[in-house]
């Protein structure tokens, strides 16, 4: 068995709800905080608190029936955001505060008008503050994807000594390669004197489509924690997929880490925030799309056929997902053309094969793919015409 444990902050309810048109209601975020917690993962980042009543209300709600997953709300770095998160938070069995500050010089200078000086001081305060309500503390370094490693390291430094028992290195613009974000988290492994008091957690966004990519960097260099959404919703372009992740680590024995993700819950958890979120997941999303266990083309249906490892590395029953599919399109070929009809229930030689294949050819050339229905109609009247020879 793998021996490091991967932590899996999921924040679907959080960054994941700041997708135009996401807005969930309290009682829609309990339903999903309770199948997020039956899917297994650690932390649940159930919103912002002071950001409106409603948010309040839901992390407060949310904190009252989850008991084994952590339960966390998001502050900023201000006594008042602290104090409304910790309210909210009062009956959680296991709760966090995540609070945070920017620290690249882009946000320094033209988001705070600030200097890195005061930067710092206000995060060791954010931290010090955070800890008078809970002894669990996430510190966030917004922006740190493009803050220089040398001044990250002395803010993760004083944040750690001030109390905070996870550090969270976001790369909240997307920017970072995957070289370079793991370069930054080995970085702080090897310069910062108090890391091991301490969680390193990646929590990457995907505007250049490297959001997972930058995570596995992550924690192949000393990250323990990957903070992700269902579906990959979030901000601008979204976040790191927590499908990808978790079957990333999966399938990768060698990275000898692990996950406490059920993910037989995939699929059906995917549908269910696809449906209350009312934002639909594109068919080719890894892992949870309709087509990512679906084969159309027909050397790919044929090497499937004969063993379906030749173009499948996941079981789909192991993500919850239907049983692959195999699609007829023009494209197909007489493998698959006798393997759907043998579905179906027909029983014809290579021969008869041979004849359907033409007749199934000028079906599929006018259709883009092509159905049950049209099999057994094709079927049906090549049988017609046998008989009738």
């Amino acid at each position: 068995m793998a021996s490091e444990q991967i932590l899996i902050f999921d924040t679907t309810l959080r960054d994941g709800e700041q997708v135009p048109g996401c807005k969930l209601n309290t009682s829609e975020k309990m339903e999903l905080a309770l199948e997020l917690e039956a899917l297994g993962v650690n932390v649940i980042e159930a919103g912002f608190p002071i950001s409106s009543p409603g948010d309040y209300e839901s992390v407060h709600a949310i904190a009252k029936i989850i008991r084994n997953a952590t339960v966390c709300g998001l502050t900023r770095a201000n006594q008042k955001d602290i104090e409304v998160a910790a309210a909210a938070l009062k009956p959680a069995a296991r709760p966090r505060i995540h609070t945070g500050i920017g620290t690249s010089d882009y946000h320094i200078k033209y988001k705070f008008n600030s200097t890195r000086e005061e930067i710092l001081e206000r995060a060791v305060q954010a931290v010090k503050w955070a800890r008078n309500y809970t002894d669990d503390v996430e510190f966030y370094a917004e922006d740190a994807g493009r803050s220089d490693d040398a001044y990250l390291a002395s803010v993760i430094e004083a944040v750690i000594a001030a109390g905070a028992t996870t550090v969270n290195i976001p790369d909240t613009t997307g920017y970072c390669l995957p070289h370079q974000y793991g370069a930054k988290i080995k970085y702080l492994k090897d310069h910062v004197a108090n890391i091991d008091k301490a969680v390193i957690s990646c929590h990457c966004h995907n505007d250049l489509g490297l959001a997972s990519a930058n995570s596995i960097a992550g924690v192949i260099n000393g990250a323990r924690q990957i903070e992700c959404t269902i579906n990959g919703l979030g901000e601008r372009a979204g976040n790191t997929s927590l499908e990808e992740v978790v079957m990333i680590i999966r399938q990768h024995p060698e990275l000898d880490l692990f996950s406490t993700i059920r993910t037989e819950r995939l699929n059906p958890i995917s549908r269910l925030v696809s449906d209350i979120m009312r934002m639909p997941v594109q068919p080719n999303k890894a892992i949870v799309g309709s087509n990512a266990f679906a084969h159309s083309s027909g050397i790919h249906q044929d090497g499937f056929l004969k063993n379906s490892i030749n173009y499948e590395i996941i079981n789909p029953a192991d993500v919850g997902a239907d049983s692959s599919k195999i699609v007829l399109t023009a494209r197909s070929g007489r493998s698959a053309l006798a393997y759907r009809l043998h579905k179906l229930g027909f029983s014809f030689d290579r021969n008869d094969v041979d004849e359907l294949y033409s007749r199934f050819l000028a079906v599929a050339d006018r259709k883009k793919e092509v159905e049950d229905l049209d099999l057994m109609e094709l079927a049906q009247n090549y049988q017609t015409t046998i008989a009738s020879i």
